[in-house]
């Protein structure tokens, strides 16, 4: 099994159960998968057989979707334990998580929101978070990345935007950023607000991965669903960010609907040849 860095143009698309035999049978020319970690917590089991399996072959990058770092309470250490146990099992290229909070205290137990729920971009906020990811970077004993989301409301207390936060995060823990640039484009039309300015605020020195996906479009709104190909506006959005900074290893995710493998393998296709026009 290879542990090197991908390199800067390596591309990837989120590993699904659908998929398993196309990987499997096949092994398509991709430079890495990436899986949701908490499907693979188990002690066995057939998906923990096929990643391992594919772990022979691919890198693996680990995203996780539930330790909900910026809450306040209901931090789970079992969730972190299980993190660390599937990372020395499968020795992933990345580990990375979201920038949310999603649990909490009630009447003396330990609460969790199955969601990935905004933060106040305040002091405060940038305090817990840094505290917590030096936690798991202590117990990963590695470098993690921490995703910007999509959110659909806004606080009045935030000091700071999403990105210059996440960018604070970065220089106060030395973590590295996973920049969603759909989630980006999502909150930019939601809120009223400028993606090319929010990005302004994000040094790419802190970049180590991008996701690009689809989403679903309202008649005033737009919803992070994973279910559709990137659209066109978040392409070009890509585009510009690889011109002037350079290619960063991309994912395609894809969660609703999945497709034909083919149809990820087109998008991951787009990505590869945007990096390599742009170096």
């Amino acid at each position: 099994m290879s542990s090197h860095p991908l390199t800067p143009r390596a591309t990837g698309v989120g590993l699904r159960p659908r998929h398993y035999a196309d990987f499997v049978e096949g092994r398509p020319a991709l430079d890495f998968l990436e899986v949701h970690s908490e499907n693979y917590f188990g002690a066995g089991g057939r998906d923990l057989h096929v990643l391992a399996t594919l772990r022979r072959d691919y890198p693996v990058s680990l995203h996780g979707v539930g330790l909900a770092l910026g809450s306040a309470a209901g931090w789970a250490d079992e969730h972190l334990a299980r993190l660390k146990r599937l990372a020395g099992v499968i020795e992933p290229v990345l580990v990375s998580e979201h920038l949310c909070w999603g649990g909490y205290q009630a009447e003396g137990a330990a609460r969790h929101w199955n969601d990935l729920l905004p933060l106040p971009y305040t002091e405060e906020a940038l305090a817990l978070m840094a505290a917590r990811v030096q936690q798991v970077q202590e117990a990963l004993q590695r470098r993690i990345l921490v995703e910007n989301i999509a959110s659909y409301v806004e606080f009045s207390a935030s000091q700071m935007g999403e990105l210059e936060f996440i960018n604070a995060l970065a220089q106060r823990t030395g973590c590295g950023v996973l920049l969603d640039l759909n989630n980006l484009y999502v909150n930019a039309v939601n809120h009223g607000s400028d993606a090319l300015r929010a990005l302004q605020g994000l040094d790419p020195a802190h970049v180590g991965e991008i996701h690009l996906a689809g989403h679903f479009a309202g008649q005033d709104y737009l919803i992070d669903d994973h279910g559709s190909r990137v659209t066109d506006a978040v392409w070009r959005l890509y585009e510009g960010y690889v011109a002037q900074h350079g290619a960063v290893p991309t994912l395609i995710e894809w969660d609703t609907d999945v497709p034909a493998i083919e149809v990820l393998l087109d998008e991951a296709a787009k990505a590869r040849a945007i990096g390599a026009a742009h170096g």
